[in-house]
């Protein structure tokens, strides 16, 4: 396949979703969005696609709700056997085009490797991840090498104003009621 995008360089891209197969004869796919509202994802634009190394930049030409999911048509892939290599790829944005958040809030990449500290000063670690469970968020903290109560990981759950403190992004920083123990 051609490259029909526009190719960049840069890494710091987010993940919103990937390819599925693709949909008929024209070069449609489907798409798999991991937005909380799975339209949204095309309110991103534009799309990066990493290929052979490089972020090739697609834009979205049309899309559609089919069935329970979604259906794409990119921008210069017209025909069914270009858009099969397209399949099970990454869908990724840069960050700029996201938009811009009240103070209070935050996207879960602003959080990792933030340093997560009780009110008493104890370092739990830092944030590697999040995880989304059906009531709450968790904060997954990798704790510190020679943690004093012998953790790894911990699961903290992200419940504002219960255990989640205070967050600081300048010195990048969550303030938990935790006990570091558990």
């Amino acid at each position: 396949m051609s490259m029909k995008g526009k190719e960049t360089m840069s890494s710091d891209k987010i993940v919103v979703g990937k390819f599925g197969a693709t949909y008929g004869i024209r070069g449609w796919l489907k798409v798999f969005s991991y937005t909380d509202n799975t339209e949204s994802i095309f309110d991103y634009c534009p799309w990066f696609v990493e290929q052979g190394g490089k972020w090739v930049e697609y834009k979205v030409e049309s899309w559609k709700r089919h069935n329970k999911g979604l259906v794409v048509k990119l921008d210069g892939l017209d025909v069914r056997e270009d858009a099969q290599l397209m399949t099970n790829f990454e869908i990724l944005i840069d960050p700029a085009v996201l938009p811009e958040l009240p103070e209070d809030e935050f996207y879960w990449r602003d959080l990792i490797g933030m340093q997560v500290v009780t009110g008493n000063g104890y370092d739990l670690g830092t944030v590697s991840d999040l995880l989304e469970t059906g009531s709450n968020d968790v904060l997954v903290v990798k704790a510190n090498l020679k943690d004093a109560f012998g953790q790894k990981e911990r699961l903290i759950p992200f419940l504002e104003e219960q255990v989640i403190k205070h967050i600081d992004r300048e010195a990048q920083r969550i303030e938990v009621d935790w006990d570091p123990g558990f």
